[in-house]
């Protein structure tokens, strides 16, 4: 289903002076880098234009928290950039895209609306807390203990919490990276579990790996074998970064720590910070 397709299934956005763009057509399972740069780039150019107020974006819900971190990451920007999405096919007999991008709209268009958000089941979530809890009800997205950023209420926004924070240098350089990118860093997640081995960490690092993010148990804790292996990992030179598993919550580091902390990330998104430091 093509961008005009969807817009044009929802009545109430006929007449707004709307510009569609099809930057990609993929299953989100499938996300790409390349996909990523384009966006972003495409986004960014949309925003710098006076007579843009804000950008919404369709997008599946599978790796959807992910690409709204990268975009905040690095646009930051000063206009909302509205991700969207649909749980519900198309073809449903009452599908909930039809109603998700119209509340996308409606908090494009709100005054001060500013940074990437999602907007998902009448609720507005920021990208560093939103996530995917669900695999297939209607309401599937969480931003946690956190909570969400505000609501959609018939077609305004009731917000409870302040926007994201504008630009920042670091923004700025993140775009001029990936711009000129042709090979990403290559990062991968690795799980801590009851019974785990330091095998595939081993493994990876034989294979040229250059990050890797551990999702610990509880507070952050790793099973022992597998932390023997990250440790020879982060002496070889690999970037080691520690997450949490729970869907709730964030470690609480301590001095000394042996690995860096993910800063509440969760382990997805920490390893795109990591990726994008890693290519500055």
């Amino acid at each position: 289903v093509s961008v005009s397709d969807l817009v044009a299934s929802v009545p109430p956005l006929a007449g707004l002076p709307l510009e569609f763009e099809q930057i990609a057509q993929v299953d989100s399972k499938d996300m790409s880098f390349v996909i990523w740069r384009d966006l972003a780039l495409r986004v960014a150019h949309h925003l710098a234009r006076e007579d843009v107020q804000g950008v919404v974006i369709t997008h599946g819900t599978d790796t959807l928290e992910e690409t709204a971190w990268f975009l905040q990451t690095v646009l930051q920007p000063c206009k909302p950039a509205v991700i969207t999405c649909a749980m519900r096919p198309f073809t449903a007999m009452v599908p909930d895209g039809p109603q998700n991008l119209l509340d996308a709209v409606a908090v494009a268009t709100t005054p001060g609306a500013r940074g990437v958000v999602v907007v998902a089941a009448g609720a507005v979530h920021c990208a560093q807390r939103v996530q995917k809890v669900h695999p297939y009800r209607v309401d599937a997205f969480s931003s946690g203990d956190a909570g969400p950023l505000g609501w959609v209420e018939e077609g305004a926004v009731r917000l409870v919490k302040n926007w994201p924070s504008g630009q920042s240098k670091q923004a700025l350089l993140a775009m001029k990276n990936i711009a000129s990118c042709v090979q990403w860093p290559r990062v991968e997640v690795v799980l801590s579990y009851a019974g785990a081995t330091g095998a595939l960490v081993d493994s990876l690092v034989r294979d040229g790996v250059q990050g890797i993010v551990v999702a610990a148990t509880g507070n952050g804790t790793i099973h022992r074998a597998l932390e023997g292996a990250l440790l020879r990992a982060q002496a070889a030179g690999v970037r080691v970064v520690r997450s949490t598993r729970c869907p709730e919550g964030q470690i609480l580091p301590k001095p000394g720590d042996t690995f860096a902390d993910s800063r509440g990330l969760s382990a997805v998104k920490a390893r795109i910070s990591l990726m994008l430091e890693l290519l500055a």
